[in-house]
């Protein structure tokens, strides 16, 4: 049976069949199959995704082609800095000069050159002059002044010397010659100093050891003899002193202490005697002064804040033994950099007044005088001090002082003629303000200007005598492609009052039964050149009391007016 007849058979009999299932049928039967030739499917099995990737764009890459050029940079040569090599040094040096009233001026140092060791050297200085003041007795004077030191500088120590000797000669001359007439050997007088000091210093680098300095002087000075006969009757002292002092650093404190003694032996003539005729006799004094001055000083904060406190313990010996003790204090504070510096004080100190010391201050005193030492006790101070550039720097301070035996220059009536100052001491209160600058560019110009003023109250006299109410100076110096060097310096003084004995002198009035003398305005005005014609030889002129000014620089003692002297210089 052909295949299309079962299958119609199959078809007809297919509703039948869905009704009778309870039953199985099995029917075999022969036919043909036509079964399709197999093939392989080409595809490869894939994961088809419902997120669909973005498709890479690519860019080609551009073609850029850049100029180039080389060029061949020229290199400097290389500049090594060589520091500029040490100013030569010479040995000597040697000034002279002649001015108006017949004064001739000479000055000789001869000096070491560099060493690391040893320094050693020999100053001499001579000024006089030949001329007279008018209306005035003889006024002419001479100084020579020489110096020998020498020193030795090792790692840990230094060793140093120094010997000098000074004459000076002059004249009383404070009589007017118009109305007494006086030789030069009565009114003359002549100084002679003649000392050593010698010091030792330690320079320890390690600051946990104990660091000092030692020193030892020595001083001979005598007034002139008045006769052969008489030459115990002279102003004559011998003074020595030793010192020293020492100091030690433990973190940010030092621990310092200083001790002295000093003594100083006057003498004028014998003691207990009198010379014949001459209301004048003899004195001996014996003058020792001992002190001990403990201190400490701390810094803090960077070493903005700097104080130092202690004490001055002394004995005076002289006429009595007397024992002070003074503060010894002081706080200051760096604030913008040392831009500004204030600071306070409070200090005291006993000054030993000598024969010396005292013809230093007024070389027209007596060979005898009654000395005594100066007492402050107690001295407080305060200001402020800084800068303003790099150039300016100014400082302002103020100060109240109490000082008992202090001593003031009058004229003696007594032993002279009144052209000698004789001592008086008084117990004086002074307050003292006091303001300066300064400016400096480099080493071509400096200028400084001070300006001080006195207030002085005293227990027994109406005025300071001899002393200013107010000082005022300014001193400039500049130099000219250092082929001219300019100085000048100007100072001014007022407020000066001499204790007198004549109330018919002009410009004196009667104070509390004294009479007091109006010195006047001191104007002093110098003007200094100097040309330079190579590094060993140059020429100067200096100009001295400008304004023409003859003002009394002490009672009855006249300067000498204009003056003009030049002179060259040497080194070699």
């Amino acid at each position: 049976m052909g295949t299309k007849r079962f299958i119609a058979i199959l078809v007809a009999l297919l509703p039948l069949l869905s009704f009778g299932q309870g039953d199985l049928v099995i029917i075999n039967g022969i036919g043909n199959r036509d079964i399709p030739p197999a093939y392989r499917i080409s595809m490869n099995p894939a994961i088809i995704d419902t997120v669909l990737g973005t498709q890479v764009q690519q860019y080609p890459l551009l073609s850029l082609r850049f100029p180039t050029q080389i060029k061949v940079d020229t290199i400097k040569p290389v500049t090594i800095k060589v520091e500029p090599k040490l100013q030569q040094l010479y040995s000597t040096y040697v000034k002279v000069g002649i001015g108006s009233e017949l004064m001739p001026l000479g000055e000789v140092y001869f000096d070491s050159k560099r060493s690391r060791k040893y320094v050693y050297g020999v100053h001499a200085q001579h000024l006089s002059s030949f001329g007279n003041i008018t209306n005035y007795a003889p006024a002419q004077f001479d100084r020579t002044r020489t110096n020998v030191y020498g020193a030795i500088n090792e790692k840990n120590y230094s060793l140093r010397g120094d010997v000098h000797y000074n004459n000076q000669g002059l004249h009383y001359y404070g009589l007017v010659d118009s109305v007494q007439s006086v030789e030069r050997s009565t009114i003359a007088q002549r100084y002679q100093d003649v000392g050593a000091v010698f010091s030792f210093d330690s320079h320890k680098k390690d600051s946990a050891q104990l660091n000092y300095k030692i020193n030892v002087a020595y001083n001979h000075f005598n007034s002139k003899k008045p006769s052969d006969s008489l030459s115990a009757w002279r102003g004559s002292e011998n003074y020595v002193a030793v010192g020293g002092s020492g100091w030690y650093r433990q973190g940010k404190e030092i621990f310092a202490a200083e001790a002295n003694v000093r003594y100083n032996g006057y003498r004028y003539g014998t003691q207990s005697d009198t010379l014949q005729f001459v209301a004048d006799s003899g004195l001996v004094l014996n003058n020792t002064v001992i002190n001990l001055k403990p201190t400490v000083t701390t810094q803090l904060w960077n070493n903005r804040f700097r104080a130092i406190l202690g004490f001055d313990f002394v004995v005076d010996a002289s006429t009595q033994t007397k024992v002070h003790l003074y503060p010894v204090a002081e706080i200051k504070y760096s604030l913008f950099n040392d831009i500004f510096i204030p600071f306070i004080g409070v200090r005291g100190g006993l000054k030993q007044r000598t024969f010396r010391s005292t013809v230093d201050d007024n070389e027209f005193v007596l060979s005898n005088l009654q000395l005594k030492n100066e007492n402050t006790g107690i001295d407080v101070y305060g200001g402020f001090k800084g800068t303003l550039s790099s150039r300016i720097s100014f400082n302002v301070n103020a100060s109240f002082a109490r000082v008992k035996d202090k001593a003031f220059f009058i004229t003696d009536t007594t032993f002279s003629l009144g052209n000698k100052f004789n001592l008086m001491y008084d117990t004086l209160n002074q307050t003292t303000i006091e303001g300066s600058v300064s400016y400096q560019m480099n080493e071509k110009l400096k200028v400084d200007a001070i300006g001080r003023y006195y207030s002085y109250l005293l227990l027994n006299n109406s005025y300071a005598w001899n002393l200013p109410q107010w000082q005022a100076g300014v001193r400039g110096s500049y130099n000219l492609y250092d082929k001219f060097l300019v100085n000048l310096d100007v100072n001014f003084e007022g407020g000066r009052k001499a204790l007198v004995y004549d109330a018919t002198e002009s410009d004196v009035t009667l104070e509390n039964g004294q009479l007091a003398k109006r010195m006047g305005l001191i104007t002093d005005i110098n003007l200094g050149l100097e040309y330079r014609y190579n590094k060993r030889v140059s020429a100067f002129i200096q100009f001295n009391n400008l304004a023409s000014q003859r003002y009394f620089r002490w009672y009855n003692h006249p300067v000498q007016i204009f003056q003009v002297m030049g002179g060259i210089t040497a080194r070699f």
